[in-house]
């Protein structure tokens, strides 16, 4: 009987393991196109997308408010969240950080109406700015401006500069580049130099810490091999203008 009994609790999870092997990660980003799209075809879609598959795990790509990504990813709600500064462990103690970087962001100012050159954040006190609420970097930073409109995502966003309710927001130059495009915003520039470039990372629920590190490994190698300079070329010249293509890879 007892070997019956082991017998049975075999085959049982030989038959449930792969359906638990296929179920896929969610992840979630605040980001838009060309960085990430509902059709998952983004250029950070396609780069996680490749790198998990090289490990053999699906996931799904789900679009949210910069905050509350954050916190589904750390109350475990969801498995995920990118693209992301380093440090958010510190005020969100179950999210774990992936050491290798998804990219670089130019954190930038862009504008309707002023024309000069900036050098530092208060450079920007003297003016109505906007940002995405729950984009911690520019909180912190912007938050003796005169004043300072916080909107929930970056539609509303660039909508504030294109009704002239903020002389400048300040947002992601590849992903800004590609709101101005989606919105018919023909009149708009980036103010020079960056306000800032950071680092910009995937964070994983701290249930999927293991993966961390075989995934850093891939994604390094996909840079070393081609992969992701190839996705590039494929999803981000189409939404910079020729003589702005600074923030391409």
């Amino acid at each position: 009987m007892r070997k019956r009994i082991i017998l049975l609790v075999l085959l049982l999870l030989g038959q449930t393991a792969p359906l638990w092997a296929q179920q896929p990660l969610r992840l979630n980003t605040f980001a838009g196109p060309p960085l990430s799209t509902p059709e998952q075809t983004g250029y950070y879609d396609r780069i996680l997308i490749e790198a998990f598959s090289r490990l053999k795990i699906p996931i799904t790509i789900g679009h949210l408010p910069a905050e509350r990504s954050l916190l589904n990813a750390d109350k475990g709600i969801d498995d995920g969240d990118f693209i992301r500064v380093p440090g958010l462990e510190k005020r969100y103690p179950n999210l774990v950080m992936m050491a290798e970087k998804l990219d670089d962001f130019e954190f930038v100012a862009f504008t309707r109406s002023l024309n000069l050159s900036i050098n530092s954040w208060e450079a920007l006190i003297p003016y109505h700015v906007g940002i995405v609420r729950g984009w911690k970097i520019l909180e912190e930073n912007l938050a003796t401006v005169k004043k300072l409109y916080t909107v929930k995502n970056q539609e509303q966003l660039f909508t504030l500069l294109k009704n002239d309710r903020a002389e400048v927001v300040v947002y992601a130059h590849k992903e800004g580049h590609g709101l101005l495009k989606q919105m018919g915003i023909t009149d708009a520039r980036v103010l020079t130099p960056p306000l800032a470039m950071r680092p910009m990372h995937l964070y994983l629920n701290k249930k999927h810490a293991s993966l961390l590190a075989p995934l850093a490994a891939v994604l390094k190698k996909m840079k070393e091999d081609g992969t992701v300079a190839e996705i590039a070329r494929q999803t981000l010249p189409a939404h910079f203008p020729e003589e702005d293509n600074s923030a391409l890879p």
